[in-house]
């Protein structure tokens, strides 16, 4: 093979998977270094927040790229106690009975700023197919010798679609949820 067709087998790879590296990696999800965000509308009047401080996951990027994602719903922390508490009950999360929120990617596609992902994701107790856009974000060695990878994707839920339909004239349907996180390269 000359080196010109190198070359272009090599532009060709790139350009075929929007940048993301040929060959499969596989990464592990940094928690200490990730974070799952939400905003939800109460009253019809401000915005709430608040985050998820358990998670895990992993991610393969290249020909065949996929991510799998676990939260636990007990989790929830919007930095007011009783509210955490009321949220992990049977009226929102009920965690008890469903403990992990997932997504499961099920088909992906890359493009220019990394991926778009079809996949299931469960909330309590109800799978449904969503599409998401995951960004690269960034990619490096950091000082103890671990290559990372860093991805982001916010994109909007109805919590009806999962079954979650308490209190809705309060709490608004559709949540904001913003995850950002790093990868370790196995």
């Amino acid at each position: 093979m000359t080196h010109f067709s190198r070359c272009l087998a090599v532009l060709t790879a790139v350009v075929l998977t929007g940048g993301a590296s040929v060959s499969a990696d596989k990464w592990e999800v940094d928690p200490a270094h990730s974070a799952v965000v939400f905003s939800i509308s109460h009253l019809d009047t401000s915005n709430q927040h608040g985050r998820f401080n358990e998670i895990a996951g992993s991610v393969t990027t290249g020909e065949s790229p996929s991510v799998a994602f676990t939260v636990q719903a007990a989790s929830v922390d919007t930095n007011n106690a009783k509210r955490d508490d009321h949220l992990r009950g049977p009226d929102f999360f009920n965690a008890k009975q469903f403990p992990t929120i997932t997504f499961t990617s099920t088909a992906a596609t890359a493009n220019d700023a990394g991926y778009e992902l079809t996949g299931d994701m469960t909330l309590h107790g109800v799978t449904n197919p969503i599409t998401v856009q995951m960004d690269k974000t960034g990619e490096g060695d950091d000082p103890w010798g671990n290559h990372r990878i860093g991805y982001e994707t916010t994109f909007t839920i109805s919590r009806s679609d999962f079954g979650m339909s308490n209190m809705l004239e309060m709490v608004g349907d559709e949540v904001a949820l913003t995850v950002s996180f790093e990868g370790i390269r196995q």
